[in-house]
């Protein structure tokens, strides 16, 4: 087990080495343009000009954030696929853009067209409801519906409406479905009474952990870190996720030397623990999670191929 343990610690040695000495020898020829999929003052807009921000404080480089919203991420990826592949164009997108969203608008963009940078926090998706309805889990919600009464479950976007119409489905009920802009409009709604439940992305932290929230069910396929309790959708017959991570990207064809450069300062800036980012992400997404590189395009893949699965059983 030492061994084995010298080892990982020498391949991690030599992989932050590798990054740090692309950083050294790399520097982008001009400002770089951050494109931002959401619009400003929601969780991607904010970590995006923070991380911006300490780029230009930490290594000099010059960044200009841009807001290109609409189509859940496409109309940046659309944009930015066409950029220069040289360092000075990244965007930040979720990796739903590139899975779910452009499979279901017939792939205006594809997974092979961009460079993965890195991931910076997963969501903390999960099933929310107010306190006050005394449901303690999606279970309860079953047999309300069961027993006659109109269930509104708030949804963020059409995959996720997709998961509640399976669940609905599974279980034998049927949802009021509605789609609105945003896990804020949804906990909106939910805190006005407007929906009975929904989606939301770990906005929903605070009023979980003061007790005007609760966490039903988690859409991970992993139990929620701030409600371990609460079952998986799973456990409703439903095998789909609506897992999910903000991700930074460049158009395909970025040379190595870009790449490991900014994947650097990225993990740099996510990791510090006396920076604004990590304390943003720690409060809203339970800390920085780091998928860089070829694991960042293969987790393209694999969920490009899982919005087709998840589009079919759907639509039968």
């Amino acid at each position: 087990m030492k061994k084995l343990l010298m080892a990982a610690a020498s391949l991690a040695f030599g992989a932050l080495a590798t990054v740090s000495v692309a950083q050294a020898e790399w520097s982008p020829s001009g400002p770089i343009k951050l494109l931002i999929a959401f619009a400003a003052g929601g969780g991607a807009d904010t970590q995006s000009r923070m991380i911006a921000s300490a780029m230009e404080a930490k290594y000099g480089w010059e960044v200009i954030p841009e807001n290109v919203t609409g189509k859940g991420g496409l109309n940046t990826a659309v944009a930015l696929k066409d950029m220069p592949a040289d360092g000075t164009a990244i965007g930040m997108i979720v990796t739903e853009t590139l899975g779910y969203n452009a499979v279901a608008a017939g792939n205006p963009v594809t997974p092979d067209q961009f460079t993965g940078l890195s991931t910076t926090a997963g969501f903390q998706m999960g099933i929310v409801a107010k306190s006050d309805k005394g449901w303690n889990s999606f279970a309860d919600v079953i047999a309300a519906a069961k027993a006659g009464e109109e269930i509104r479950f708030g949804t963020m976007s059409p995959r996720l409406s997709d998961l509640a119409f399976l669940l609905g489905d599974a279980n034998g009920v049927e949802f009021n479905i509605v789609q609105v802009r945003g896990g804020r409009a949804v906990m909106d709604g939910v805190n006005a009474n407007d929906m009975d439940l929904g989606f939301m992305a770990g906005i929903q932290a605070k009023g979980v952990m003061s007790g005007d929230l609760v966490n039903l069910a988690s859409a991970l396929p992993v139990p929620l870190e701030l409600s371990p309790e609460a079952p998986l959708m799973s456990d409703f017959g439903v095998d789909f996720t609506g897992d999910g991570f903000f991700a930074l990207v460049a158009p395909a064809g970025l040379d190595d030397a870009a790449r490991e450069a900014l994947i650097g300062a990225i993990s740099d800036i996510a990791t510090d623990a006396d920076g604004e980012v990590n304390a943003l992400l720690q409060r809203a997404f339970g800390g920085p999670t780091l998928i860089s590189g070829s694991d960042l395009d293969a987790k393209f893949a694999e969920d490009a191929a899982a919005a087709g699965a998840l589009l079919e059983a759907v639509s039968e």
